[in-house]
């Protein structure tokens, strides 16, 4: 990119100007050369301030053309440019072509002026917030009208300035140049049009109209170059969005052969003689057929069933057949490809998905939970991280631009500077010395920071640093000048001397006494502490408040809250006091201080005024006291103020987007919502969620932006069209979503790239180390004063009690252990100056045996797992050779291969061991006959631990035992509520267990034999499996006896032990582990602001959910009928139900936190939504949306307690991931050293060719057939095959005639006899390698199946095999679109990143299972008998392990949880049975236990959703390395792989050479970053390539000049270029030698001489005057002129590898 290195001065653009442009605009034309490549400079672009480097902006040059100063812009778009007052660039076309004036006319420049001016911008932005603004009301005033119309016409005039200005077509800066300008015009003549031609189109007006709102995006410079990057980013995502619709597609087709009309299947009655049946619905909108269907109680729509055993039945006397509509309108089905596609993309979004999972397993079968497991889970969840993965590389490749203009700034500023210092270089001295004599004044006079000398010196300083900024002396006159001005404008003169004079308070001497006595006490550690604690006391006293609440309690909080104001208050005071207000006000957390006790202050003094009770809401601010005294908490609230600020046009954008649609969907809707909703409501009331006023339609787009728009989506289609209803969800979906995605990873980005907060500590922090230190030296001395007299304890009972301890400890450790330890010990005493008494000969001969006699049975940390004696360790630890060979002294044995490490002390010993030893030789002196008798008994212990440590080390034994560990889990699952009904199961179960239980005690106790005590506790897996063993025993002591039976209700802990028996869950757990636990702290701040919602959410709501409920309907009663719940308690027939609270409420902190919890996974959240708003006061009736304004609380909880603290928690995990990615040296943290080999195997199979290299048959026929099977078009035609069998599938629906079921047959019959020639011809061509290509195989496989499901039907019947069968299989053949080499490579590309994650994906999935199986199991123990309703029903719930397993896939991905729970909830009498017989069992009762339901799911949702989490950032930060692999210029194996693999389809024959001419060709074909894009020759020629006899060129040096030119002048290039030799040699021994005769530069050079021979031949015989001059054979002109271009080109490619090179 070249841009002009010196800036070119402010030239008034003349009518010679005009002629200069237009006589190079007659020259580009005339002479047809290549032109400069000149980039535009962002610095200069429209709507950006012009830079301080072209001097002042006199007044001259305002509002008038001038020469364009940027030289892209000038040289090739012939323009100029206009500056206004604030030097903003207007950029305007110079030539006059279409309805435009010459530059020089009045009108032209009157309007310019006039467009220019930031009058006329304010006024056009005013005039669109004020339109903006009217349009949000549903029922304007008659007065409005005059001022539309006055807005119109203000639009109108502004339309002609920019037609005049601009011209209507005269280049990029016409007005039809900007699309902008386009929906100006457009919308200002429809509305002109609709207003005084139309006025009955008064509806479609206003919609049209709405769009005007976007306007703000052009009037605004940040938010226009924001839209243009996001567009620009939308062509990255292009690829991500075919594939996406190509799956979906896929996935829709599956989903019409597997349940096209199932969600028809209705349980029907069959009525008797003289039955009739009434309408059960009361709706007069349903159709007759409704009245004969079974309605389970409560439910909108008829029951589903199957035919399948599995499926949904029926109850007695109704029999399943397909009757009637669809679902949800409907327009729930898989009837056509349109509804099926719609289905899934419901799915893909996760929006309502367990209603639809519920349909289908009820209609299909339980065995299709797979196709959800599929599309809900995996597809989503790959299309979302995709996604997410391309927004992370367009916003960090934004970052990165924004960093390159800087230093391109700073680098024109430099070059610019260099120039002027060479002649004003006492100018510069000067102005820096003007400056510096300036910026004390201008510190003064600035309020915005204290004032002291460090400031004053910082910015002397910058000024000094920055000095070439300085280079013209007037310039920098006006910019001090300037800054002068404006530090007086935020502070003027007489506001600083107010603020010397009242608010620094030094009056007199006792004034001063004063405040240095209260500037000790704030300053004191003491202070802080005390200040920290009343801080918790009052969070505490915060979380207490609840309901009901005594009196005593609530005037217990009240003085308490008075207490802790009073306490806050005098901080202030004292503050104030001791540091003067002027000081005191600078500091922010004194501000908010401040704040917070004159809210507090407020609220007792307003305490008796009705309606200030939101007040007490704002007690809650006391918790973010806090933060003060926490690190993580500042920063990371700072943290997020700097992104917001950084980010602020995004969130501006976002912001408009909502307030667009939201008016866009009122003006579009609101008409067919007020007059269709009897539609969607049998009372014809509007529902909750409409659009037919402004407020709900903002709060319908806010909620489909949370995820949640299906529901009220069908209500659309319902009472408007769903031609309108469709479009404008998918655009709020698509959009708003890429918005909040894209802001959601720049938050991320900005959070994982935040410093470490431990390394910052604020003065409040050390004064509470302080405090603390000197309260524990305080606490010490008391101690060390009440015991003193232990201290003078004899030595002789120290000893004593020294002897003791080692003889109890002896069976915990190796004996070589105890001798060291013992002799330590001795050695330490010694050194600080007491002696102990000597032990006996026997003790002594105990417990010091010689190392010649005595040995140890190590553990070897390869062998036995344990975590703290790794590798990495005694690397660390035995690092010189001394320590490796005292580690094979005394570690090595039989059964040991890896040596152990030892511990500091041990090393410490060792260091000791021989000088010791020599000096106390005597201490060794025993009778042979005790060495020999101690040898032998040491002997034989040691061979029984050699024994034990040989078993459980052998691989056997592992696998033995991890069976047995697999089966003990397995045989969980048959523990359902059948297990009585089985008698055999249940006893073999019985025996089992004990047989486990025997088994792990056995391996527990020879690892305890063969490691020891010691070592075996110190393992965290061991551990793990001790706990277990522990489970074990537990549960069979509690099958003894009856009061004891709730321990055998702890086995699904046993699921535990699979952790440690697998490699791979082990990797997953670590690395979880490593990821997670050092975000606790920010986990904490996250708790911190939730408990801040929950604790206003009490003081909103505590009370307000109660409602009086009519028994029979079991909906609220009107509050015309109930007003309050002495009304409700004095009705006679409600005596079962007098007055009910809502399950889920804020009547505590405790209910709030499950609330806030449900709301954020967005399960449930309506329902709360509903109560809170429909509130009104305690123990009075509900109202339907009695308080609208409530539901800003829960817009606030997403936003600020939900958005961003999950942005923090998740930047803080990728931040951790990366960390030891770094660590483990770029690899995936979650695979084991077998799946990175693994890893690369997948990585190589990926990018190798799909063409497995197969001879051509020496058969003329057959070599024919295979020319054409290997062709091209032959693979166009089968892909195009392949779509056209999709296309007939698409075509299919419900219930079609019986005349298209015969042509969809012929059709399939077709497309199998197609794939079947296709197969029998490549088997002819390829003859046995056919079956050694995969894709092969599985054409093979799809054409018996497809074959065998053609005839099997004609033979036993169609009702056994499906009638889709054979569809289906076919539609397989649709993955040849993601083969690399025949579907499009962007679909490679993008799978790419998921296939090479499957190593990871599949550990963390195994993972995912096992929790759930653990979860599911506990289900069964815990809600097998749980009454069905809500969300537990016949397909989802506790009762089998299947059914278990299908609730807990439906908590793992969010939906419907909350139904499960409140069925769990009940727990009363009102709400269950617990006397109920349940038949076959002996356990009685269908209620839930609601504690054990919250604990259950809320760590289920966590544990699942941080494993989840990781996930994500595994295949994003897959897919961001391999695209900055590309991008970097580095060549791996891969690139030498495909290089080669490209070279065979230019070399077939395997001659090592390819011709000179196809040389252009092979460098286009090849990959990124070998690829070279056409036209290339030039670049190639001055590869200078040697060349071969024949004009052929190697290809070993092909790839080195390629690899030469992308390394460019790397160190590491030599090396590697000498890699590719010798890598090439050793990989053809056999290579072609030969003699290069020339090069490609010099055959290039010897053409471009022989043409200038023949040209000067030519003329030569021209001017002799020959006749023959036919007869020789010449160049024509033409070639002349081509051969010239060529020798230009191939001379500057030449100067451009020469450039290279020496770069």
């Amino acid at each position: 990119m070249l841009v002009s290195p010196k800036p070119k001065g402010l030239v008034p653009f003349t009518r010679e100007s005009l002629d200069l442009i237009k006589q190079r605009m007659a020259k580009k034309h005339h002479d047809n050369h290549e032109e400069e490549e000149l980039e535009p400079n962002p610095d200069l672009e429209v709507g950006k301030k012009l830079p301080f480097t072209y001097g002042n902006l006199s007044q001259g040059m305002m509002s008038v053309p001038l020469e364009d100063v940027d030289p892209y812009y000038y040289v090739k778009r012939n323009t100029f440019i206009v500056l206004n007052k604030k030097r903003t660039i207007f950029r305007f076309n110079a030539s006059s072509i279409l309805c435009t004036l010459s530059p020089f006319n009045v009108i032209r420049g009157t309007s310019v002026k006039v467009l220019v001016h930031p009058f006329f911008q304010l006024l056009i932005l005013i005039s669109v917030l004020t339109d903006g603004m009217i349009m949000t009301l549903s029922s304007p005033p008659k007065w409005v009208l005059t001022i539309e119309n006055s807005l119109l016409g203000i639009y109108t005039f502004e339309v002609l300035i920019k037609i005049i200005a601009r011209g209507v077509w005269a280049g990029p800066f016409s007005f039809l140049g900007d699309l902008w300008n386009w929906l100006d015009f457009s919308v200002t003549s429809f509305e002109l049009m609709t207003r005084y031609s139309f006025p009955n189109h008064t509806p479609l007006f206003k919609t049209i109209r709405s769009l005007r709102i976007l306007k703000v995006i052009p009037l605004n410079q940040g938010l226009n170059s924001l839209v243009g990057t996001l567009i620009h980013g939308l062509k990255k995502l292009i690829g991500a969005i075919s594939l996406t619709l190509l799956f979906l597609s896929i996935f829709s087709l599956f989903g019409m052969g597997l349940f096209m009309g199932n969600l028809k299947h209705k349980c029907v009655h069959w009525p008797q003689e003289n039955e009739t049946q009434h309408n059960r619905t009361g709706n007069p909108y349903y159709i007759r057929e409704t009245e004969h269907f079974y309605y389970m109680e409560g439910d909108r729509y008829a029951l589903l069933c199957g035919n399948r055993t599995d499926a949904g039945q029926c109850p007695e006397g109704y029999v399943c057949v397909k009757e009637g509509i669809n679902p949800d309108h409907g327009y729930t089905n898989f009837d056509n490809f349109g509804w099926a596609f719609f289905a899934l993309f419901r799915l893909m979004t996760q929006d309502y998905p367990e209603a639809l999972y519920h349909q289908i397993l009820y209609a299909s079968g339980k065995v299709y939970m797979m196709f959800f497991v599929v599309v809900s889970f995996w597809f989503a969840f790959y299309m979302a991280s995709l996604f997410l993965g391309i927004l992370i590389m367009i916003y960090e490749k934004e970052k990165q631009k924004e960093v390159e203009k800087i230093k391109i700034s700073q680098l024109t500023f430099q070059q610019t500077v260099e120039l002027q210092e060479e002649n004003d270089a006492s100018e510069i001295i000067s102005c820096v010395f003007l400056m510096m004599l300036r910026l004390p004044l201008a510190g003064l006079n600035s309020c915005s920071s204290s004032i002291n000398g460090t400031r004053v010196l910082n910015e002397m300083s910058i000024v000094i640093s920055w000095y070439p900024l300085c280079y013209s002396r007037y310039m920098m006159t006006d910019f001090v000048h300037t800054n002068h001005k404006k530090s007086k404008k935020r502070c003027p003169l007489y506001c600083h001397k107010f603020a010397k004079s009242f608010l620094i308070w030094n009056c007199s001497p006792c004034w001063l006494k004063l405040r240095d006595f209260f500037h000790k006490i704030i300053m004191s550690p003491f202070s802080d502490l005390f200040l920290i604690v009343c801080i918790i006391l009052n969070i505490c006293f915060l979380a207490w408040e609840h309901y009901p609440m005594s009196e005593s309690t609530f005037s217990l909080l009240s003085i308490g809250n008075m207490v802790f104001l009073g306490i806050f208050t005098a901080e202030m005071i004292f503050k104030i006091i001791a540091m003067h207000p002027y000081e005191y006000f600078q500091a922010g957390w004194n501000i908010f201080d401040s704040i917070v006790v004159f809210l507090g202050v407020s609220e007792l003094y307003l305490a008796n005024i009705e309606g200030i009770d939101l007040l007490r809401s704002f007690r809650t601010l006391r918790i973010f006291k806090l933060g003060k005294y926490w690190p993580t908490f500042e920063i990371l609230m700072l943290n997020l103020s700097k992104s917001l600020t950084a980010l602020k046009y995004l969130v501006l954008l976002l912001l408009l987007f909502v307030f667009f649609f939201a008016v866009f969907g009122m003006k579009l809707f609101s008409w067919s919502y007020t007059n269709y909703v009897c539609l969607i409501d049998i009372d014809c009331h509007l529902p909750r969620w409409h659009m037919a006023d402004f407020f709900h339609s903002y709060l319908n787009v806010f909620r489909i932006l949370c995820g949640e728009w299906i529901e009220t989506l069908w209500d659309c289609m319902a009472v408007s069209r769903p031609s309108w209803c469709i479009p404008f969800y998918l655009m709020v979906i698509l959009i708003g979503n890429l918005l909040v995605l894209y802001l959601f990873v720049a938050l991320v980005s900005s959070f994982s790239s935040c410093k470490d907060v431990t390394t910052r500590e604020s003065n409040e922090i050390k004064n509470i180390q302080q405090a603390m230190e000197k309260m524990k030296k305080g606490m010490s001395n008391v101690l060390s004063k009440m015991l003193c007299k232990k201290q003078n304890v004899p030595k002789e009972t120290i000893d004593r009690a020294s002897d003791t301890y080692f003889k109890e400890n002896i069976s915990d450790h190796t004996l070589s252990e105890l001798s060291y330890t013992q002799d330590f010990l001795k050695d330490k005493d010694k050194s600080n100056g007491t002696e102990k008494t000597p032990l006996t000969e026997n003790e002594s001969q105990s417990l010091r045996p010689s190392f010649s006699t005595s040995e140890t049975v190590p553990i070897a940390s390869g062998e036995s797992d344990i975590e703290n004696l790794d590798n990495k360790e005694i690397r660390s630890m035995s690092g010189n050779r001394d320590s490796k060979e005292k580690i094979k002294q005394s570690s090595s044995s039989e059964c040991s291969t890896v040596d152990i490490a030892i511990s500091e002390e041990e090393e410490i010993i060792y260091g000791h061991e021989k000088p010791r030893h020599l000096k106390s030789g005597y201490r060794r002196g025993s009778s042979i006959g005790q060495i020999s008798k101690q040898s032998r008994r040491g002997k034989i212990w040691q061979n029984i631990r050699k024994t034990c440590c040989k078993i459980v080390e052998n691989i056997w034994f592992k696998g033995f035992i991890g069976l047995v560990t697999l089966l003990s889990t397995g045989a969980l699952a048959f523990e359902d509520i059948y297990i009585d009904q089985r008698k055999t199961i249940k006893i073999l179960l019985e025996y089992a267990d004990m047989i486990f239980t025997y088994i792990f005690i056995l391996e527990m106790l020879l690892k305890w034999i063969a490691y020891g005590f010691k070592a075996y506790f110190s393992n965290s897996w061991y551990k793990l499996d001790f706990m277990v063993v522990l489970v074990f025993c537990l549960s069979l002591i509690g099958k003894t006896r009856d009061d004891l039976k709730p321990l055998t209700s702890i086995k699904f802990l046993r699921g535990l032990r699979v952790l440690s028996q697998f490699e791979r869950m082990k990797v997953v757990v670590r690395a979880l582990i490593k990821t997670t636990l050092p975000t606790l702290n920010v986990f904490l701040v996250c708790l911190m602001i939730w408990l801040v919602f929950s604790v206003m959410g009490v003081n909103l709501f505590a009370g307000t959910f109660y409602a009086c409920f009519d028994p029979t309907s079991g909906e609220k009663f009107p509050i015309f009928e109930v007003m309050n719940r002495s009304q409700c308690e004095s009705l006679v027939f409600n005596e079962t139900m007098p007055w009910e609270n809502a399950k889920l409420n804020f009547d505590n902190v405790g209910n709030g936190f499950l609330s806030l919890f449900q709301i954020a996974t967005f399960n449930g959240w309506i329902d709360i939504m509903n109560s809170a708003v429909d509130s009104t006061s305690v123990n009075v009736q509900p109202f339907f949306e009695n308080n609208l304004h409530l539901y800003l609380y829960f817009l606030h909880f997403i936003i600020f307690g939900l958005f961003f603290p999950l942005s923090m928690l998740i930047g803080a995990i990728v931040s951790n991931f990366n960390k030891h990615r770094i660590k483990q040296g770029g690899t995936n943290i979650f695979i084991t050293a077998k799946q990175k080999k693994q890893y690369r195997a997948l990585k190589r199979l990926m990018y190798e060719d799909s063409e497995t290299s197969v001879p051509r048959p020496k058969n003329k026929f057959q070599g024919c057939i295979f020319d054409f099977v290997t062709s091209r078009v032959f693979k166009v035609i089968s892909m195009v095959l392949i779509c056209l069998q999709a296309l007939t599938l698409m075509l299919q629906s419900d219930e079609q005639s019986l005349q298209m079921d015969v042509f969809f047959t012929w059709t399939d019959l077709v497309f199998v006899i197609l794939y079947s020639v296709e197969c029998i011809l490549k088997l002819i061509s390829f003859h046995c390698y056919y079956f050694t290509i995969v894709w092969n195989i599985f054409d093979f496989v799809v054409v018996v199946f497809s074959m065998t499901g053609l005839l099997v039907p004609v033979t036993i019947g169609y009702y056994l095999v499906p009638p889709s069968l054979v569809q289906l299989i076919l539609l397989s053949r649709m993955a040849h679109i993601l083969r690399r080499g025949k579907g499009p490579k962007v679909f490679h590309d993008l799978m790419l990143p998921f296939v090479l994650s499957l190593p990871a994906l599949l550990n963390i999935g195994l993972l995912i299972f096992l929790v759930m199986f653990i979860y599911a199991i506990f289900g069964m123990y815990n809600f097998a008998y749980v009454k069905k309703e809500a969300g537990i029903n016949d397909v989802s719930n506790f009762e089998t392990f299947g059914s278990s397993m299908l609730c807990l896939f439906q908590v793992t991905i969010l939906a419907g949880w909350d139904g499960m729970l409140q069925a769990i909830f009940n727990s009363e009498w009102s709400d269950c049975d617990p006397d109920k017989i349940n038949p076959g069992t002996q356990v009685k009762g269908d209620c839930g236990n609601p504690s054990v339901g919250i604990f259950y799911f809320v760590s289920y949702i966590l544990i699942a959703w941080l494993i989840i989490v990781n996930m994500y950032i595994v295949v994003i930060m897959e897919f961001v390395t391999i695209i900055s692999k590309k991008k970097a210029r580095t060549l791996s194996e891969d690139d030498f792989r495909k290089f080669f693999q490209v070279w065979k389809r230019f070399d077939p024959d395997r001659t090592q050479y390819i011709d000179s001419s196809k040389l252009s060709d092979f460098a286009a074909a090849l990959d990124p970053p070998l690829f070279m894009a056409k036209p290339n020759k030039g670049q190639l020629v001055a590869l200078d390539l040697p060349m071969a006899v024949g004009d052929r060129i190697h290809c070993l040096d092909i790839l080195l000049a390629l690899t030469k030119r992308v390394m460019g002048k790397d160190e590491r290039m030599e090396k590697v270029l000498s890699e590719i030799e010798s890598g090439f040699m050793s990989a053809n021994p056999f290579k072609i030698t030969y003699e290069p005769i020339t090069t490609t530069l010099k055959r290039k050079q010897e053409a471009v001489s022989a043409t200038i021979i023949q040209r000067a031949y030519k003329s030569y015989r021209l001017r002799q005057g020959d006749k023959n001059t036919s007869d020789i054979q010449i160049v024509d002109d033409d070639r002349d002129a081509q051969a010239a271009k060529e020798d230009a080109h191939t001379e500057k490619a030449k100067e451009k590898s020469c450039n290279q090179s020496q770069t």
